[in-house]
């Protein structure tokens, strides 16, 4: 069933090459720094394995440290530039200076040091092996693949945070980590939608530290990793070259901000996505959805939009190809009208998959604008469920065999973006861009790279699209333009707002879900939504578990029904749907605290703020993974 397909998953993204060791002897230390060059930004050096090393700052408190090659593309998640900064060399040793930070490089092997006001808050590791060296390269590489390691010391007692909407324990210290795009099938494995190779600490009290791997590659994180070393955090990056980015500062916020400086400072969003969204998977007629949308106004549950899933509105045999099931859409403009009366924005969903049953497959394979195999013709994928599936009443089906957008090629984007016009003049308000994890290994894209450097970087470039898109064809008077996406790397948040795909309809799928925001919000992003009453399960949630998701989703950026079944209030009972009403009465009286609360957002804090990002100093709340601050004032 699905738990074994996870497995399944897990297991081929561990033997496809996510590091579970690492063995000193394969690795090239970097060694000591040779030959230097000075500039206005940082240096250059050349190292004793023929690498070369680059230092740069870009601003107060943050600096780059980059070793190898720069030939393949970077897909622009860095959009922060370099600033100038203070160098000193002295007899092999070398400091930079940007702001009340510091950089320290030197030695042989070659080690550093960040500091914070004149204090160290993170090093080279210090885990030294009995035979001489340290356990782990402090920079290296592994000598028969272009895979990359660097390590970091900890201290006893010392947490990290981030990496992504990761759903277990907060405090990654301890775990295993892999940075990789993967389409999750629920909220229960470390296996996730959104990754972020970005990890922060409030440190010991000097400063706070924190560590953006900069990459479309696999990470793999040992954050003191017992296997590896339960002293130091170490990263194995697969990638043409090692690219860090040391971030320095006051407090954890300070960290975020920097983060935000580097790969993009999340915009506003509208007003009206700060309220209620109401869907389910799914709607079999466009009738049943506009009785939705009645009965919403009817029964006096606020409400802003009525989301039409893939399977409401597209055929599945050609499934998303911009054309509307023509049976039960034979007039799209008219249907949406119907939901819209009820004063409500319509969503609908599109993937970034065309199927070979569609004549669009044609035209985009002709045109060069799918991923292709190595002898030119169109990749193919197709998503496939296991017979367990069937136990969900036949409302999950598989798609179609199908091409997948290059979004690498700047005309396929261009085409890809304008066929959206037609969307937005028949009403529709707001994409939900879903999927996106999926670009096989072995693709071929336009610009030359491969599907596996490709496929953690994929959501960016498709949200990226899909955000351009309705910012170029919404209503006159709606912006700043949203998507409502699933997938995410570093950068994402600029094209805001990710949802937790599909957790399981339980109290562990809601704790999860809870973690999985609160931890994607100490990676940089800081707005999201979960399902609430959870997607899936064996029955629908019982009214208790469905209200206090609900009540949880209140204090949320955003909040959406969704699931496999009836979501909306009524379907669990008179007392269940009066107590939702309540909240969602409160949850709009509530709107303009989120607005301001939203202002925050532009220097990367969360709407929700997990209790180590919200109070830093007061270790005793770190362990407090389902507790959280509704911006400044509210706890949760």
């Amino acid at each position: 069933g699905p738990p074994r397909a996870a497995l399944r998953r897990l297991i081929r993204a561990r033997r496809a090459g996510m590091a579970s060791f690492i063995d000193p002897a394969a690795d090239l230390r970097i060694d000591a720094l040779q030959s230097f060059a000075t500039s206005a930004s940082g240096a250059s050096f050349a190292t004793s394995t023929g690498d070369i090393l680059e230092v740069a700052s870009h601003g107060p408190g943050i600096f780059r440290v980059r070793l190898g090659p720069r030939t393949l593309p970077d897909y622009g998640i860095v959009v922060g530039r370099t600033k100038a900064c203070t160098v000193t060399h002295l007899r092999g040793e070398s400091r930079f200076d940007a702001g009340d930070a510091s950089l320290e490089l030197g030695g042989a092997p070659m080690r550093f040091q960040l500091l914070w006001k004149g204090k160290p808050v993170l090093g080279s590791i210090t885990d030294e092996h009995l035979r001489g060296w340290t356990r782990l390269p402090a920079f290296g590489r592994l000598r028969s693949a272009a895979q990359w390691t660097a390590a970091f010391a900890l201290a006893s007692g010392e947490a990290v945070y981030g990496l992504g909407e990761k759903f277990g324990a907060l405090d990654k210290r301890g775990q295993l980590v892999h940075s990789q795009v993967d389409d999750a099938l629920g909220v229960n494995t470390s296996l996730a939608y959104k990754s972020t190779p970005f990890a922060w600490s409030p440190g010991r009290g000097d400063g706070a530290w924190g560590v953006f791997v900069h990459t479309p590659g696999m990470v793999s994180h040992g954050v003191g990793h017992p296997d590896w070393s339960h002293r130091s955090y170490a990263v194995v990056v697969e990638d043409e070259a090692l690219d860090l980015f040391f971030i320095a500062g006051a407090t954890p916020a300070d960290i975020l901000d920097g983060y935000a400086t580097l790969t993009g400072r999340p915009p506003p969003v509208p007003r009206w996505s700060l309220g209620l969204w109401v869907s389910r998977n799914y709607y079999e007629s466009p009738q049943e959805a506009a009785d939705v949308a009645r009965r919403l106004r009817e029964r006096r549950i606020p409400c802003d939009v009525l989301t039409l899933d893939a399977r409401t509105t597209w055929n599945t045999s050609t499934r998303f190809d911009f054309e509307w099931d023509a049976e039960r859409y034979p007039d799209p403009a008219a249907a949406l009208a119907a939901i819209k009366a009820h004063r409500l924005r319509v969503c609908v969903a599109e993937s970034p998959y065309v199927s070979v049953h569609s004549p669009l497959f044609q035209e985009m394979a002709q045109r060069g604008f799918l991923l292709a195999n190595d002898d030119g013709s169109a990749a193919i994928f197709a998503w496939h469920l296991d017979p367990a599936a069937t136990a969900f009443g036949g409302a999950m089906t598989p798609l179609a065999e199908s091409g997948i957008v290059d979004f690498t090629n700047p005309a396929a984007s261009d085409f890809w973006r304008d066929a959206h016009a037609a969307l937005f003049e028949v009403g529709v308000d707001v994409v939900k861009s879903a999927f996106g994890e999926h670009v096989p290994d072995d693709a071929v894209a336009h610009n030359g790279d491969r599907g596996r450097r490709l496929h953690n970087v994929y959501p960016l470039l498709y949200n990226r699209c899909v955000f351009e898109a309705t910012a170029k064809f919404q209503p006159q008077g709606d912006a700043p333009p949203i998507v409502w996406s699933r997938a995410g790397w570093a950068g994402s948040q600029r094209f805001p707002v990710g949802w937790g795909g599909d957790p399981q309809s339980d109290w562990e799928g809601l704790a999860a879900s809870i973690r999985g925001a609160l931890s994607l919000g100490m990676s940089g992003t800081p707005y999201h939504a979960s399902d609430i009453g959870g997607y899936y399960g064996t029955s629908q949630p019982v009214p208790e578990l469905y209200l206090r998701w609900l009540q949880m989703a209140v204090f949320a950026s955003h909040m959406r029904m969704h699931g496999l079944g009836e979501r909306e209030p009524w379907a669990f009972g008179a007392q269940a749907e009066a107590v939702a009403r309540k909240w969602l009465q409160f949850r709009y009286r509530l709107v303009p605290y989120l607005e301001r609360t939203v202002t925050a957002a532009h220097s990367g804090m969360p709407v929700m703020r997990a209790m180590p990002l919200a109070f830093p100093d007061a270790p005793l709340v770190r362990a407090c993974d389902t507790q959280f601050m509704c911006g400044d004032a509210l706890l949760v």
